[in-house]
């Protein structure tokens, strides 16, 4: 059989660059789109193609690219935006994705697997945005419906929850915690009482993998949406506790220092998960992994 071909866009993101390697692992030949002006991998897992930012150069990317499925990952998150960045927000999370839709249509590309939040459930409403990034969301989840049933593109939208792994750069909790266990030095947090579903990227890794699978198989119904989580969520105190008692000793944290954001996520939606996937890295063991050369790799 020949190889998959896949067009990854925001693999040069956390979660993307950890998926481009899966799907490398596995044999699949990568295409991945870089932004003009943006960073190209030092070493890319596959073709890089530069979009100059219009459709008719995203038009021509997938049509070199050739795609059996495209897996859309790029976004700008702000999870409190200034003014000067609605229109960055709206530029990258709908706009773009626009393009892509549109250039899949004129290639006669149709599998698609893209990306969404579990902040579109503020209280666990079946739609009410946590913030302006996640309105973005579902504005573009809105404009794949046409795509879906005037292009026939057939697409499985990923709700993604608090991923962590190894080499994350982005300024997350669980970063921070690392961090403080290494180095010492206290935390400003807020109370804590917030509830976070964390999975681990190779288990969110493996999600994209398995949806792209569910779509090459024809067994995707139209406009699938699928949680990316492990149902067993914890405060955020006791992820400050589980990271001490990993490094263990106590991590110094301050706690009410710092308040909640407008319209705190305090309790993750339960969602129903993607068939046939679910998280295998238990939470304990992902934060041993991540401290494992704190005791001499033990």
């Amino acid at each position: 059989m020949s190889r998959r071909r896949a067009l990854i866009t925001g693999a040069t993101g956390f979660v993307g660059s950890h998926l481009a390697r899966h799907l490398a692992e596995l044999g699949w030949e990568l295409h991945v789109l870089v932004r003009a002006g943006g960073a190209v991998p030092a070493r890319p897992l596959g073709a890089a193609h530069v979009h100059d930012g219009t459709t008719e150069g995203m038009t021509r990317i997938v049509g070199e690219a050739r795609p059996d499925v495209v897996f859309h990952l790029a976004s700008l998150f702000v999870a409190e935006h200034r003014p000067d960045q609605v229109t960055a927000l709206v530029e990258s999370n709908l706009l773009l994705g626009a393009q892509l839709a549109e250039a899949m249509r004129a290639n006669g590309a149709t599998l698609l697997v893209n990306t969404a939040t579990a902040w579109l459930h503020y209280g666990g409403e079946e739609y009410d945005p946590t913030n302006l990034y996640a309105a973005t969301k579902q504005a573009y989840l809105d404009l794949l419906r046409f795509y879906e049933r005037a292009a026939g593109l057939r697409v499985i939208t990923l709700e993604l929850y608090e991923s962590y792994g190894p080499a994350d750069p982005r300024p997350k909790l669980m970063t921070a915690l690392i961090k403080a266990a290494r180095q010492g030095g206290s935390l400003a947090l807020n109370d804590g009482k917030q509830r976070l579903d964390l999975v681990h990227v190779r288990d969110v890794t493996r999600a994209y993998q398995r949806a792209a699978e569910r779509l090459l198989a024809g067994e995707a119904a139209a406009g699938e949406r699928w949680a990316v989580r492990t149902g067993h969520p914890r405060s955020v105190r006791e992820i400050v506790e589980m990271v001490g008692r990993a490094a263990g000793m106590p991590l110094d944290a301050e706690w009410g220092v710092r308040p909640y954001r407008a319209r705190e996520l305090m309790e993750p939606p339960e969602r129903p998960t993607l068939p046939g996937w679910r998280a295998e890295i238990p939470l304990d063991v992902g934060i041993r992994e991540l401290l494992g050369d704190l005791h001499g790799g033990s």
